[in-house]
């Protein structure tokens, strides 16, 4: 009797609790300013810190004759997210978004390509 008094009592409990979990698609949780999704460069200069520090090489870049870098490719299949690429950049290019609805059937949208160079 002892137990079933301990269960309804657990019932009537929460049924006065306001729910826990969102109607996700609809309401969607506020994301911190820490928080590091899917990045976007703007203001590149090329130098290549970014490729350097990323522990999972999920950056590429494509160098010109000079040895320029022309364009970055960032490989969102591979990347952890871990922001070094957003940290050292000496030129702040490099921003984390708070996208992270990256799901998709189609591979090639998880790689971003970006232009490289000074006249970015």
């Amino acid at each position: 009797m002892r137990a079933l008094l301990d269960g309804l009592f657990t019932v009537f409990k929460h049924l006065f609790m306001r729910p826990v979990t969102l109607e996700y698609p609809e309401k969607k949780r506020f994301q911190s300013d820490a928080f590091r999704g899917k990045m976007t460069v703007s203001g590149c200069v090329g130098c290549g810190v970014c490729k350097r520090v990323c522990p999972s090489g999920a950056i590429e870049y494509n160098k010109n004759e000079q040895g320029k870098v022309i364009s970055y490719t960032f490989n969102l299949k591979k990347c952890i997210f871990c922001g070094n690429c957003m940290y050292y950049c000496p030129h702040n290019a490099i921003k984390m978004t708070d996208e992270f609805e990256l799901a998709t059937s189609d591979k090639k949208e998880l790689k971003l390509n970006y232009k490289g160079g000074a006249d970015d």
